[in-house]
């Protein structure tokens, strides 16, 4: 259990995570920012239930693709699988730029972060370190990010303590007493700034099912990944919240300084705040931010990597995708390749304009909020035959997974027409905003990329629904002992 939850939790990279929302989220709803991560909350909690009751009944690594698969077929559950790899493989240029980034402030005066090459060369050693990391087995992963996970909570719990004691001592900038109308859900002003601060809070809860991406390495599958991922859901929220409320409290909302509305401070809050809080220390700020990114690195290619072997396991990949190392248990194949891929992507991004890199970062909630909104309806939908034989199953195998489901449908669709307005992101192409773009265009490659594998001859019995459907037993043994390799690189 505690390593499961270690895995989602450094998944969500919490202190990078902070970084690069609470301003936003401020600039967006000023003083009702904790409950607008409240509000983000919810559907992630709605969701994490899904998966929990999935799991219990199909614990398998391929997740939202094999039960995306059972519930719809094998052309949604296709897609959801695609939308796994979109939002890791996104996301681990972001983490790697950033890496690269904060790795090189921490030296001289702080202008080699500036440096683009030598940035992006860091950022893809950062991605082979941790790719390899991943290869060599989710053991060392798992201790690797018990130290990296204590070394970021070690640093938001003094950052909180110090804020405090700053506001109580008299000493904070712009002392703000506690007000309990920062959670007055009703409070929020205008409509735009408040799904503008959810969409935002969202991504920063993302990450937490990558603890059942690993069911089928952990002892109990079919019930600890799903306890994991709920309890992993509500430690982010009381983190969070927690660190918002400290800030708000030391910093204030004004608009100049070090105040949590000075737009100038939105990209890096902590940056603003470091000095005043840690002094001569604040380079410990920079740290834990870099070691957020590189922890959140190395869990990003965990559930992608297994995305792809159950893919490949159900005949929906190249078979060579399911090889597992004989020695490491690890899909090594499918690790070697995220790493690879995502590492040409940045490069090229990079190489192209950073703009566009940029604009693919923030196109990130459409394939989170897409594959995400496919697991609860799945959930509804697999499960429909017993919604009403117990209250408990018409609560957490359908009302709560729709619910969520429904929210994410939302934010992706208003996400989707913000991000059509050309002054959303950095890019303007095709006359339209760049992000919709990458966005939409990257969900759009998962349809060419479905077909040319329908026409491949070995992809029959998988659309076919001979590989994989409803009725296909589940390939968790109940000892680990009883996995046998088989000739072609399947499960036997």
């Amino acid at each position: 259990m505690w390593g499961s939850v270690v895995i989602g939790l450094a998944s969500t990279a919490p202190v990078y995570s902070l970084v690069a929302t609470l301003g936003f989220v401020v600039l967006a709803v000023g003083a009702q920012a904790p409950i607008a991560f409240v509000l983000a909350f919810l559907p992630m909690l709605f969701i994490a239930f899904a998966y929990r009751e999935l799991n219990n009944a199909v614990p398998d690594c391929g997740t939202t693709f094999t039960w995306g698969t059972k519930a719809f077929g094998p052309w949604v559950g296709w897609m959801g699988g695609w939308g796994v790899a979109v939002a890791g493989m996104v996301v681990l240029a972001n983490l790697a730029q950033i890496a690269g980034i904060y790795f090189w402030s921490l030296f001289g005066d702080g202008s080699l972060s500036e440096n683009v090459p030598l940035v992006t060369a860091t950022g893809v050693a950062f991605i082979a370190v941790m790719t390899w990391v991943s290869w060599r087995g989710v053991e060392l992963g798992e201790r690797l990010q018990n130290i990296l996970l204590a070394l970021q909570y070690v640093v938001l719990a003094v950052f909180v303590v110090a804020a405090l004691w700053r506001f109580f001592d008299g000493s904070a900038p712009d002392p703000t007493p506690f007000d309990i109308a920062w959670f007055n859900p009703f409070a929020f002003t205008e409509w735009s700034g408040f799904t503008e601060a959810v969409l935002l809070a969202l991504f920063i809860y993302w990450g937490w099912d990558t603890c059942l991406a690993l069911n089928e390495e952990t002892r109990d599958p079919t019930r600890i990944p799903g306890r994991a991922a709920v309890l992993t859901t509500v430690i982010l929220l009381l983190t969070y919240v927690g660190v918002t409320v400290a800030a708000m409290m030391y910093a204030g909302l004004g608009e100049t300084g070090s105040g949590l509305g000075n737009e100038a401070n939105a990209d890096d809050v902590f940056l603003a705040l470091r000095d005043g809080l840690f002094g001569p220390f604040g380079w410990v700020l920079v740290v834990a931010v870099l070691i957020s990114a590189v922890s959140s690195t190395q869990t990003t290619i965990l559930p992608t990597a297994r995305g792809t072997l159950a893919m490949a396991a159900y005949k929906a990949l190249p078979a060579r995708f399911g090889t597992v190392h004989p020695r490491y248990r690890t899909p090594s194949f499918s690790t070697l390749v995220m790493g690879v891929v995502a590492s040409l992507y940045y490069v090229g991004m990079t190489l192209i304009s950073d703009n566009i890199l940029q604009d693919s970062i923030l196109s990130l909630g459409l394939a989170i909020a897409f594959y995400y909104a496919i697991t609860g309806y799945a959930c509804v939908w697999y499960f429909r035959r017993d919604l009403f034989t117990s209250a408990r199953n018409l609560v957490y195998r359908g009302i709560l997974p729709l619910a969520g489901a429904l929210m994410l449908t939302y934010a992706f669709v208003q996400s989707a027409v913000d991000m059509y307005d050309v002054d959303y992101g950095y890019t303007v192409l095709l006359g339209i905003g760049g992000t919709f773009v990458v966005g939409i265009g990257a969900l759009a490659v998962d349809v060419v990329l479905m077909i040319l594998w329908f026409l491949f001859p070995g992809s029959k019995p998988f659309f076919r629904g001979e590989s994989l459907n409803r009725d296909t037993p589940v390939l968790v043994p109940e000892d680990p002992a009883d996995y046998v390799r088989s000739v072609d690189g399947g499960l036997a």
